[in-house]
């Protein structure tokens, strides 16, 4: 796992390695932007480079960098001090941009001269590369503050922020490389990053004297005659399969199955009772159902109270894993999410934003603003992934 850490703790970190460690604000952020010295050399062998910095810490680190390029590394560099308001810098061509402009700690609108700035760099065509985070991005929510550096790299000092993964954070992040430069940072109260080693735990080969009856079965229920894909988008046989699944099962309403019968060879295809477009609670068909070991349910189904009524039924007596999506969610959030509060089983629930709003009876720009502590209490609460 690796560590993802709010603009607080990276903060607390930073000063406990200060005020205990022996190192001083200087010695970090000389190692701060040699980190990003280490990140340009190892994808550039040279060139022209406009470093642009601000004022604080980011700017500071974006003065070792132009100095470290310039006098070690042999690159062509030109500074730009932002607060200055004057671009004329921008008039000539560059290979690499670098933006240390704004640090993790901005909260406000961009404006002014930092987002001429900016957008100017936006525009540039060079390869830009962000130090800590793009320019413009909110540390914690990743929102875009009016305007952002649409960086190539983003180097992370020390470690990932909440604001490379939230909100526009990706969409502005580039390829996000995180760098060791000696920050202590302990405990176990962060969020995580999965990393490809902690994926491939899920991978594991298995034994060749076996049969597909010896692993597990995964159901996946969904769709009505309104949205007849919906079941399909969300079930790849294949994909169960490959994930270690030896059974994998579909079950449509009656009115969809001679639709979707052959479309996937390796799924088994189950009809469910329906009135004709969607689907009908019927206690018999269900109790049948409950010996897959996960479940995946609400996909295209639609909202009403014969959703609901199997949705509670589910809950209530299925004892593996059940994965509650789209309709699924629209159906609790309408009727109630009581049957949350007393399940038999293990539950992911898989909103998005506009979903979760309508859940937790939430406004989207609450949501939006503090994503990570509304989902946590979210799920705390109902006792759900």
């Amino acid at each position: 796992m690796e560590r993802i850490l709010s603009v607080a703790q990276m903060r607390q970190a930073d000063e406990f390695t200060i005020n205990n460690l022996g190192f001083s604000s200087s010695e970090l952020i000389e190692r701060a932007g040699h980190a990003v010295v280490s990140v340009i050399r190892s994808k550039f062998l040279g060139g022209r480079v406009l470093v642009c910095v601000g004022k604080g810490n980011n700017g500071e680190d974006g003065k070792v960098v132009a100095n470290a390029l310039s006098k070690l590394h042999g690159f062509t560099v030109a500074t730009l001090n932002v607060q200055n308001g004057i671009f004329k810098l921008f008039e000539k061509k560059y290979d690499i941009i670098v933006d240390c402009i704004f640090g993790t700690g901005l909260n406000r609108q961009v404006e002014g001269k930092y987002k001429e700035a900016i957008e100017k760099i936006n525009q540039s065509g060079a390869f830009v590369i962000s130090c800590d985070i793009a320019s413009g991005l909110n540390g914690d929510t990743g929102k875009a503050m009016g305007v952002a550096v649409k960086a190539d790299i983003t180097v992370a000092i020390q470690e990932y922020k909440l604001g490379h993964f939230l909100n526009d954070g990706l969409d502005y992040s580039g390829e996000i490389i995180a760098k060791d430069i000696g920050i202590s940072i302990w405990g176990d109260d962060y969020f995580k990053k999965m990393s490809k080693k902690d994926m491939s735990r899920f991978f594991i080969p298995s034994l060749r004297n076996v049969n597909k009856g010896d692993f597990n079965k995964t159901l996946v229920i969904g769709g009505s005659k309104e949205f007849s894909g919906s079941a399909l988008l969300s079930f790849n046989a294949l994909t169960a399969l490959k994930m270690g699944n030896g059974y994998s099962y579909l079950a449509v309403p009656d009115c969809l199955y001679s639709a979707v019968v052959g479309l996937n060879p390796e799924c088994i295809i189950k009809s469910l009772p329906s009135n004709g477009n969607t689907l009908i609670f019927d206690e018999l068909t269900y109790a049948n159902l409950l010996d897959c070991d996960s479940i995946a349910f609400g996909m295209g189904v639609g909202v009403s109270e014969e959703i609901y009524k199997i949705l509670k039924y589910l809950l209530k007596n299925y004892k593996g894993r059940l994965l509650v999506d789209a309709d699924g969610l629209n159906t609790l959030a309408y009727y109630g999410l009581d049957p949350l509060k007393n399940k038999a089983c293990e539950v992911a629930l898989t909103p998005h934003i506009k979903e979760f709003s309508r859940l937790a009876k939430i406004d989207k720009e609450d949501i939006t603003d503090n994503l990570i502590e509304k989902a946590k209490a979210f799920a705390t609460e109902y006792k759900v992934v």
